[in-house]
């Protein structure tokens, strides 16, 4: 079905489709109006050539569900799906803002500032998402809106991994998305979250130098460099980046996944180190101008990320540094920027040979299999045992036949210190031993729940003890109490924090601070007022030396009941200041609900009259229309009334002389909304409508609104 027919209709009886606002090589967005839920949406539309394969449905159907239980501010929200044979589609949250790639085309070099606003919203959406199973694998600024105030949405979460397995060849899946991608998804592999780590650091570099680190007229050369080739270093381009965020970026863009950032959290803390001192060096490799000088470190601990290490002591530290030695970009730069006419001309060579090896490894792996299929004969392979939920000394200490190998380790309140949580290879399974006579299984080991200590926060004002805490992991609980004269704390300032200073408490765990009103203050804190009688609040205001000053307004409460509030509950006020309350004259508020029918059925003629009742008041408006004089198969009717009625409305044939009930809906006339409680339109008009193909001969002049005469 071609797009543009969409425009107008209502998916599901629901979503009102109004206007395409974007077009992509998977699917189309439309800007549409939740009309149960009175909201404006985005509603992307999946393509035919998607929408069509069941397998891809299947897929989609499974990873939308997952994405939909993402909840995070700087993640699109997802508020629902529609799955059948001919159209998928999703129902997100309408962002009111431009895309992240608009953004840089208009800037061209953001300064350091915004660039890392920006960058560590879009890794805490990834951490969230990361930490829930789901990778992007399509990070680019396409994919990012920035609202008017800053704010990051990331969208697309797991729709590119569809139409990348759905498109076989290289070049579709360069198309797009290439400038950004990682060199293991370039090449093929299996990707996981340090893709997107790397992509992250594309947009960084491009955002901060106003260029891609590779760009060229064809995809496929662009994915070989991405590959094969050492980016130029950001700070050649723009001088004026600090050191330390090229470090952050060079580190995040390794070719090596395993030498770079392991997850979006060890990106983030290098990020808010950099932004505590930015003149930080974090000493990732060795600066071109000083090659022998030994590196410098600024006192916090470098994180590289869960490196391997062999069995034997089972403690792990946070500073190990990753086997094989320090990158060092700044050796690699001067080589590529001496011999850029060879580095262009070995792309053919390079390609023919990464085929051979390929070929080479292929056979060395079958050769492998082989063996291993007739190994369990004769003695050269062994039983791999399941160590999940065992600690790493007592699987080291049962298991002598097994070379032990920590691959990963991570914080977490699931597993207990020193636990294995997961195993490379499955229990059960045979595996061919080392020269050593043993098997060799890579493990995870959980370092249990991540503590940290309560700091010395007396005397902080109350926005520094929130900072100090939130930057430790904590969360701070606000708690305004008078200091006493032995204490003599000013006003807004820490008197102490529940847990005491030096506690250690698990991360993630809200810390009471209490704060200073100052020393013995007439003050009074104000109560929440809203829904008791006038005369319970002035009694409670009275009670706590509180004036009141009040005014009526129609509502559907009861009359005197306390509607609205000034100030608002919990603020602090001196003693006999006023409180001016709001209060229900017991009147329903009036207002006009504006009803509408659009997509009339076709072949209609003759006149008709819709009919609006409740069972309080009975016909409350009515509109008679003649069906040839409708320039676009749509009418719309101004009702008034007052409060919440349940309206029934109904359609008379002028010529068949018979009723049928549209629908009953719910009428907010305060709000001048409306809901359908039942509905059925186009049932409706079929049963009263006469059809016929002759042009009627007479058209009378289309009547106005008409009202009821008294109301109840």
């Amino acid at each position: 079905m071609d797009r543009d027919s969409y425009i107008g209709k209502r998916l599901d009886g629901r979503y009102e489709l109004t206007e395409l606002v974007g077009e992509g090589g998977m699917a189309n967005v439309y800007r549409a109006t939740d009309v149960l839920d009175n909201r404006m949406v985005a509603v992307k539309i999946l393509k035919t050539e998607y929408s069509e394969s069941e397998e891809f449905q299947r897929r989609f159907r499974n990873e939308s569900k997952a994405i939909a239980m993402m909840s995070h501010p700087n993640i699109v929200k997802i508020y629902d799906m529609g799955f059948s044979d001919k159209m998928q589609y999703i129902v997100m949250e309408f962002i009111d803002g431009i895309t992240l790639k608009d953004f840089i085309d208009s800037e061209h070099v953001l300064n350091w500032k915004d660039a890392v606003h920006f960058v560590i919203q879009i890794l805490r959406a990834l951490q969230h998402a990361h930490n829930r199973g789901i990778v992007h694998r399509d990070i680019k600024p396409q994919n990012i809106m920035l609202l008017t105030d800053g704010t990051i949405k990331v969208m697309d979460f797991g729709i590119a991994k569809f139409a990348r397995e759905e498109s076989r060849t290289a070049t579709d899946q360069a198309i797009g998305s290439v400038h950004y991608i990682s060199p293991e998804q370039a090449r093929g592999d299996v990707t996981d979250a340090k893709s997107d780590i790397y992509s992250v650091g594309v947009m960084f570099y491009e955002m901060l130098t106003g260029k891609k680190p590779f760009d060229t007229n064809n995809p496929v050369s662009i994915a070989v460099m991405h590959m094969q080739n050492v980016p130029e270093r950001p700070r050649n381009i723009n001088p004026n980046i600090p050191s330390g965020l090229e470090e952050i970026i060079m580190h995040a863009m390794e070719k090596d996944a395993n030498k770079r950032y392991q997850s979006a959290t060890d990106m983030i803390r290098d990020i808010e180190a950099f932004k505590a001192n930015n003149q930080i060096i974090f000493g990732y490799y060795n600066a071109p101008q000083a090659p022998q000088q030994q590196r410098q470190y600024s006192g916090v601990p470098e994180q590289t990320g869960m490196q391997p290490r062999r069995r034997g002591n089972p403690t792990y530290s946070n500073t190990q540094q990753p086997a094989g030695g320090e990158p060092d970009y700044g050796m690699e730069s001067s080589v590529a920027e001496r011999e850029p006419e060879q580095s262009k001309s070995l792309v053919v060579p390079i390609l023919t040979a990464v085929t051979i090896v390929v070929v080479v490894v292929a056979a060395i792996i079958i050769f492998l299999l082989l063996s291993q299929g007739t190994g369990s004969q004769n003695g050269t392979t062994d039983e791999v045992p399941n160590v999940i939920g065992l600690t790493y000394d007592d699987a080291v200490l049962n298991y002598p036949n097994v070379d032990f190998e920590i691959a990963e380790q991570e914080y977490t309140d699931k597993y207990e210190e020193n636990i294995i949580y997961k195993q490379n290879v499955k229990g059960g399974e045979f595996v061919k031993k080392n020269s050593d006579g043993k098997i060799e299984l890579a493990v995870a080991v959980s370092l249990g729940i991540q503590k940290v200590k309560i700091p010395d926060l007396t005397n902080y004002t109350a926005d520094e003890a929130e900072e100090a805490l939130k930057s430790r992991g904590l969360t701070a609980e606000l708690k305004k109490v008078e200091s006493t004269s032995e204490e003599n704390i000013e006003a807004n300032h820490v008197i102490r924090t529940d847990p005491e200073i030096d506690t250690e408490v698990p991360v993630g765990s809200s810390v009471t601070v209490y704060v200073s009103m100052g020393i013995a203050v007439e003050e009074a804190d104000v109560p929440n007022l809203v829904g008791m009688s006038l005369e319970e609040a002035t009694k409670e205001c009275k009670h706590r030396n509180l004036k009141i000053e009040t005014e009526e307004k129609a509502s559907d409460k009861e009359k005197d009941q306390v509607i609205e509030q000034d100030p608002e509950p919990g603020k602090i006020v001196a003693s006999g200041s006023t409180i001016k309350l709001t209060i229900s004259n017991g009147e329903e508020p009036e207002g006009e609900v504006n009803y509408g029918l659009v997509n009339l059925p076709a072949g209609m003629s003759g006149m008709y009259t819709l009919s609006f009742t409740t069972d309080e008041e009975g016909v409350i408006a009515s509109r008679q229309f003649v069906a040839e004089s409708l320039t676009d198969a749509s009418v719309s009717v101004k009702v008034s009334g007052k409060g919440k009625r349940t309206v029934k409305v109904s359609v008379t044939g002028a010529q068949s002389g018979k009723t049928a009930v549209v629908g009953t809906y719910t009428f907010d006339f305060a709000n001048k909304t409306f809901t359908a409680s039942s509905e059925n339109i186009e049932g409706a008009f079929d049963e009263v409508m006469v059809k016929t193909t002759l042009a009627t001969t007479q058209e009378p002049a289309e009547t106005q609104v008409t009202t009821a005469a008294a109301e109840g």
